[in-house]
Formats: C-alpha cells, sequence, structure tokens
C-alpha cells in the first residue's frame, strides 16, 4: 500500500467515526483527534474502522503512530509493505 492509499482508508475510517467533520479543512499534520474532537471510543471506533479496511491488525502500540493523517499514512504503508 502506498502512503496515498493509506492516506485515502485513513480518511475513509475518519468519515465514519466523524461523518460530520470537513475532512479537507483539516492539516495532513494536524494531530486529528484533537481536530475532530474525537474522545476515546471515537478513536477506537477509528481504529477498528481503519483496521478492517487495511486488513493490518493495528495494536494499541501503534496508537502513538495514528496521531495526524501524514504519520498514520505513513506507518500504515511501512507496516503493509508501500507499493
Amino acid at each position: 500500500m502506498t502512503p496515498q492509499e493509506a492516506r485515502e482508508l485513513i480518511e475513509r475510517a475518519l468519515a465514519q467515526v466523524a461523518p460530520e467533520s470537513d475532512l479537507t479543512a483539516l492539516a495532513p499534520d494536524a494531530d486529528f483527534r484533537d481536530a475532530l474532537e474525537l474522545d476515546s471510543l471515537d478513536f477506537l471506533s477509528f481504529v477498528e474502522a481503519l483496521s478492517d479496511a487495511s486488513g493490518y491488525r493495528i495494536e494499541e502500540d501503534d496508537y502513538p503512530a495514528l496521531t495526524s493523517v501524514a504519520e498514520g499514512a505513513d506507518f500504515l504503508a511501512a507496516r503493509t509493505g508501500a507499493g
């Protein structure tokens, strides 16, 4: 998976958890948990949606890599094999 494909998966997962949010206004390096005001349950729902969409099991130790869309995309691409 390329970083661009990973970014698209992250944005789709975020849209599932925060459908009312304007993701186009979200800076790629912004902490999306703060920007979208995601609580812990929202974040866990996001992780589950992202894990399902990517086919990669995201562990709790991986959560710090999911602070922004850009960091999350780089992390996911590296874990799934950038193509």
